[in-house]
């Protein structure tokens, strides 16, 4: 490990998360705090105030969403600002080589703040510190505390024993404790992680190094989770883990009987009124028809599924080590079509693995376009100490690798110009995330069942209209760009 430098984009400070309890009301699980904007909020007055800076992924931002719960339970104050913060926790990413610069960096950022404020701690955790905790703790003495992910349990006894955190007897009372601190700008969508860790042993992947293998949440827990988080005001939750079809699979090697993902949806949609639910990280290998069934007839699942295919040359995925090939991966793309009505399928595709020639490439821009998939990720493949692929030959030249990126990133532009126009005249439901203030056309952006946050384009909303976040609404698509669309609110 050395310390980099590397773009900022990408970094979420999370915003303030005030935390006066609403009014109990009788069977609503007061445990999730939904994020509002103020300065400084949470624990008892005067307690410590703790900035937590998220990097990586969205079940990254699960994480810190429960760390900061728990530490607010434990008396501390949360806060948005690092220079006004006693302690600042960066919560790392180390999934690839950019994620760890970015990672590196924002704790360097964090150490040069010490000194010239009130900022007396820096605290590294995650993903990153599990890998390379020691090396990091040589590399960058100026942080007071590493805890990897296996760690994690040792935050609030070490921030305590430094007197970092109040006694036990200050902290809040147990009723009063949140389970989830909302740490997003659109309250509205949260995510909802059901597993941790992964069995695959994917050449190129290094979570089962950071984060062990597949363990399942009880779905008890997770019901009470996700009712927390609706009666906090979330209308869309997004379902995340590994690989999210693995759900339940370790907990039936115990219990024949024992739920897995459909009785999961079920109990999920029994117990919460949470509008939308959207499926990511489906493995096309773990795809059922039960699942897909289930899919068609329940309305609440969204019409949407994130299926990660990575390759489609047969030979790459073989020494990918993925558990599906490409006639399974057409298979699933066809069980769903044929049952699910207005699908959007999306994927994500790694260019430039070891050992890909052009004829590799080229099958996969052909598997591309015959599937047409609605929305493609594509990342160049990033060598990763650890993984079996480190130890591949064949490596592909960097700038041949970002030459193909570009090239699929060309051919995808295109399908996804001709898919989003389609749409043209139809309508939609969809959700408002934000208003637009000084726009004389656009009045809001907001989103379709076909369209993700963050990851997905957007639908600009033509006013006039008066329109709150998170609220829901009827559009009639109007025109298409690349990636996103423009609507007008449709009127009776």
């Amino acid at each position: 490990m050395s310390r980099a430098t590397s773009p900022k984009a990408g970094t979420r400070s999370l915003p303030v998360f005030p935390l006066s309890p609403e009014p109990v009301r009788a069977g609503v699980p007061l445990d999730v705090v939904a994020a509002r904007h103020s300065v400084v909020s949470g624990g008892p007055a005067g307690g410590p105030r703790v900035a937590l800076i998220t990097l990586g992924c969205d079940k990254n931002t699960v994480d810190s969403e429960r760390m900061l719960a728990t530490l607010i339970g434990q008396g501390a104050r949360v806060t948005s600002e690092v220079e006004d913060a006693d302690v600042v926790i960066v919560n790392t990413c180390g999934f690839i080589q950019e994620a760890k610069e970015q990672s590196i960096e924002t704790i360097l950022e964090a150490c040069a703040a010490k000194g010239r404020g009130r900022l007396a701690a820096v605290v590294a955790v995650g993903c990153l510190v599990e890998r390379h905790g020691a090396e990091l703790a040589a590399e960058i003495p100026e942080v007071d505390l590493f805890l990897g992910l296996t760690d994690l349990p040792k935050l609030i006894p070490e921030l305590r024993r430094r007197g970092y955190l109040p006694e036990p007897d200050e902290a809040v009372p147990l009723m009063e404790r949140p389970l989830r601190v909302l740490s997003t700008a659109t309250p509205h969508t949260s995510y909802l992680k059901i597993s941790e860790g992964c069995d695959h042993t994917c050449a190129f992947c290094a979570i089962p190094l950071m984060r062990g293998l597949h363990r399942s949440q009880p779905v008890e827990e997770l019901v009470r989770e996700a009712a927390g988080l609706g009666a906090a005001g979330v209308k869309e939750l997004n379902i995340v883990s590994q690989d999210t079809t693995w759900y339940g699979r370790d907990l039936r090697r115990h219990d024949a009987r024992a739920p897995l993902l459909p009785d999961l949806l079920r109990a999920l949609l029994a117990g919460t009124d949470v509008p939308w639910y959207r499926l990511f990280y489906m493995y096309p290998s773990g795809i059922t028809r039960e699942m897909v069934e289930l899919i068609a007839s329940e309305s609440r699942i969204l019409p949407y599924l994130d299926m990660p295919i990575q390759h489609g040359s047969d030979r790459i995925l073989e020494l990918m080590r993925r558990p599906e090939r490409r006639a399974t991966i057409l298979e699933r793309v066809a069980w769903l079509r044929e049952v699910v009505p207005n699908l959007t399928l999306r994927t994500t595709v790694i260019v430039g693995f070891p050992g890909e020639t052009d004829d590799d490439f080229r099958e996969m821009l052909d598997l591309l376009e015959e599937v047409s998939f609605d929305r493609v990720g594509a990342f160049a493949y990033s060598l990763e100490e650890g993984t079996r692929a480190a130890e591949f030959g064949g490596q592909v030249p960097p700038e041949e690798a970002r030459d193909r990126l570009e090239e699929l990133l060309d051919a995808q532009r295109g399908i996804s110009l001709d898919r989003n126009s389609a749409l043209i005249g139809t309508v939609a439901e969809a959700m408002v995330d934000e208003r637009v203030e000084g726009d004389p056309e656009y009045v809001a952006v907001v989103r379709t069942h076909a369209q993700a946050l963050d990851i997905d384009g957007v639908t600009h909303l033509r006013g006039p209209a008066e329109v709150d976040p998170g609220t829901m609404l009827e559009v009639h698509i109007v025109d298409a760009l690349d990636y996103d669309l423009v609507a007008e609110v449709r009127t009776r």
